[in-house]
């Protein structure tokens, strides 16, 4: 199983500037996207079935415009839940899962913290989250949850340590709740194959920073340690220029 996931900031300008053709290249078997920015009924679904993905799973913020992940597949899962049942995550529209057989995929999309109130907000979230993880473990022990989780966990996943170490995506509480969080169960995939530096998922549209390569690793396949010997590769697929976000790929064995 292939599965992509991106955070796109707005699903119809990545359209715009060529992310359909783009999977066509890559042919992932499951795509998790992030920050949709759009609702079911703004997109054209016959352009995601030519592209090779007949099933596609939309939760849009209730906020329009804002926000949203989605899953697309070419296989029907045999399972769909549409967010978590936490009235403040799912009104932003902020986690979906589709289940294939003992495998079940998570798009995420976690808040960022921009100011005292949303930083407030994104704590509560990451706590919330944890707990509703530890508690889906027990049914459905194969969990990947893919997604922009807003946090660089260590000093190699972000491009200046020191002088961002105030800014929120790089506090301490937030590296130690990813860290803790990995701890509880699970392997940065990534990390699990690739230990080097300068490996980065999202860049500031601001000075030049992509083709500078002033980055954070943002994003991240989370796999169940359970996983561990199903999981074959883990990558940052860089070259993909639809968003600010670029896109990571992980394979696990059927």
């Amino acid at each position: 199983m292939k599965i992509v996931s991106y955070n796109v900031n707005g699903v119809r300008a990545a359209i715009k500037k060529g992310l359909l053709e783009w999977l066509k290249a890559v042919d992932p078997d499951v795509v998790c996207l992030q920050e949709i920015k759009a609702n079911k009924d703004q997109l054209e679904l016959s352009l995601f079935e030519e592209a090779g993905y007949p099933y596609g799973y939309w939760y849009s913020a209730q906020k329009k415009g804002y926000s949203g992940v989605a899953i697309l597949t070419k296989k029907e899962p045999d399972n769909i839940a549409f967010g978590t049942g936490i009235d403040y995550m799912d009104f932003e529209g902020r986690n979906i899962r589709a289940d294939f057989g003992d495998i079940s995929v998570m798009s995420m999309y976690l808040p960022s913290g921009t100011n005292l109130a949303r930083l407030e907000h994104k704590l509560t979230y990451m706590s919330d989250f944890q707990k509703y993880t530890d508690e889906l473990r027990k049914t459905s022990p194969n969990l990947v949850v893919l997604g922009d989780y807003n946090i660089c966990h260590q000093a190699i996943d972000i491009h200046n340590p020191v002088g961002l170490k105030n800014v929120s995506g790089f506090l301490p509480v937030e590296r130690e709740w990813i860290g803790n969080f990995i701890k509880s169960g699970f392997i940065d995939s990534f990390r699990h194959f690739n230990k080097e530096p300068d490996n980065y998922t999202w860049w500031s549209y601001r000075a030049n920073a992509r083709n500078n390569n002033k980055g954070w690793r943002l994003d991240y396949g989370m796999v169940a340690e359970s996983l561990e010997e199903r999981l074959q590769r883990s990558v940052i697929l860089s070259e993909a220029k639809h968003s600010d976000h670029c896109p990571i790929l992980l394979e696990l064995k059927d």
